[in-house]
């Protein structure tokens, strides 16, 4: 009596039973077939990140906040819908109420408008000292290498002669470069101002010495032109 390969024996495969589908069996065509993952794309990018723990140095609690302080939302304001932030419709309702005669409302938006402003005039304050203080060192420091003669030192960015304070205001205005990289493009105005200048002057001269010519007209749509350019330069680099 022959004895049966082992080998055969585990390749040859028991005859499929009749497969019913219903409930937990969906049809065989539909199925997964073994080694085929059911999401293919995987989890989304960044599923994982929302839901961790945050590292000693993150403030996660404070980004939440001013996501949803500045996240947009729709108010009914008269007989239409505005977009506005969050933090602002609040501080509009506060207002509202504020105005109805809510004494609560009254006493947080006082409060809140008066630490506003308390602090809108200690960062002005700061800024005029800083300013000045910055104007007045750097003016005894330039004053110093005159006298020295020093002439190879670089120039202070900005420019002592390009901070101008408003003395009846308090206001500070920069008229110059801050940077090494914004330099060149404000010598190069300066330079088109000087250009511009000189231009006006030439075509002044000409309209006074040749009264009556022909080209009049010509030559005062350029002076016109000219003008138009010394006004627009000139709200860049006054003076």
């Amino acid at each position: 009596m022959s004895r049966r390969d082992p080998k055969k024996a585990l390749k040859v495969r028991p005859p499929s039973p009749i497969y019913e589908v219903g409930y937990c069996q969906p049809p065989m065509a539909t199925r997964f077939k073994p080694g085929q993952s059911g999401n293919p794309s995987g989890r989304p990018k960044g599923a994982r990140s929302k839901n961790r723990v945050p590292a000693l140095n993150e403030e996660r609690l404070k980004s939440l906040i001013l996501e949803e302080a500045y996240r947009t939302i729709r108010i009914n304001e008269a007989d239409r819908q505005v977009s506005i932030p969050m933090a602002q419709a609040i501080v509009r309702s506060l207002a509202v109420n504020a105005a109805k005669g809510n004494q609560r409302a009254q006493r947080l938006f006082t409060q809140l408008l008066s630490t506003t402003e308390r602090e809108n005039k200690r960062l002005h304050d700061e800024w005029l000292q800083t300013a000045i203080e910055y104007k007045v060192e750097w003016d005894k420091e330039l004053d110093r290498r005159k006298r020295a003669g020093i002439i190879d030192a670089p120039e202070p960015l900005p420019h002592p002669d390009d901070v101008v304070i408003d003395i009846k205001t308090g206001g500070v205005r920069i008229t110059g470069p801050m940077t090494k990289e914004e330099k060149p493009y404000w010598d190069e105005l300066r330079t088109r101002k000087t250009d511009n200048e000189k231009e006006i002057a030439e075509l002044e001269k000409i309209l006074r010495d040749e009264q009556g010519s022909p080209y009049s007209d010509l030559i005062l749509q350029d002076l016109e032109h000219a003008r138009r350019i010394r006004a627009l330069i000139g709200k860049v680099v006054p003076g």
